[in-house]
């Protein structure tokens, strides 16, 4: 049997893990934002400006927004793994780190699910639920995790919280916009989502 201290001196963190993770964090934003680019001009008749990206994600070309959202559920995975292999403390970096996966796991069912676009109805629609539930996880999950990132830097940790109030603002708003603009919205946050998981990677890059 090893004592608590036993295992606490043997733990080690691995700086090429940490910084393979954080730069996949960051290329799975890219490749999202690369890949509805591509569908806006791929896809036939497609309006960005009022149409959503739930759009791009329904019919023959699916396939193109799909990678991207599944590249993304990843990058938001690969941010918990970060933030558990190096836990910056507290319980509500706990909390937060826990929180990413789930919502790696939320977008990974938006994509697989493939419920939106297309009017589909087959079974129990659960697309509607999984968007409210990464809204207000993308409101709670920044501000949860400021506070340890305020232990490396501190100006990642404002931005954090800036992001936090700024989603929390920002994201209720679309629901009552009308459809000519709700697709350039939807980019908008997009923005804020690619955001919050570009500022805990950097986290890692600079603290390297």
């Amino acid at each position: 049997m090893h004592s608590n201290r036993d295992l606490s001196s043997r733990h080690q963190t691995h700086p090429a893990l940490v910084t393979a993770l954080a730069w996949y964090a960051l290329l799975g934003c890219a490749i999202f934002a690369v890949s509805i680019l591509i569908a806006d001009v791929v896809v036939p008749d497609h309006d960005w400006i009022a149409d959503t990206i739930s759009d791009l994600g329904a019919g023959r070309y699916e396939f193109i927004v799909d990678i991207g959202i599944y590249a993304f559920s990843a990058a938001l995975i690969a941010v918990a793994l970060l933030a558990a292999h190096v836990h910056l403390g507290g319980w509500r970096w706990s909390a937060g780190l826990i929180g990413f996966a789930v919502l790696g796991l939320i977008v990974f069912l938006v994509g697989a699910r493939n419920e939106y676009g297309d009017q589909d109805q087959d079974g129990v629609v659960i697309h509607i639920y999984l968007v409210y539930a990464l809204g207000l996880m993308l409101a709670v999950l920044p501000w949860a995790m400021a506070e340890g990132a305020d232990r490396i830097d501190r100006r990642r940790g404002h931005a954090l919280r800036g992001l936090s109030i700024l989603w929390a603002v920002s994201a209720p708003v679309f629901f009552f916009l009308p459809d000519t603009i709700d697709g350039i919205y939807e980019r908008y946050l997009g923005l804020i989502a690619f955001a919050v998981t570009g500022v805990i990677a950097s986290l890692y890059l600079w603290r390297r």
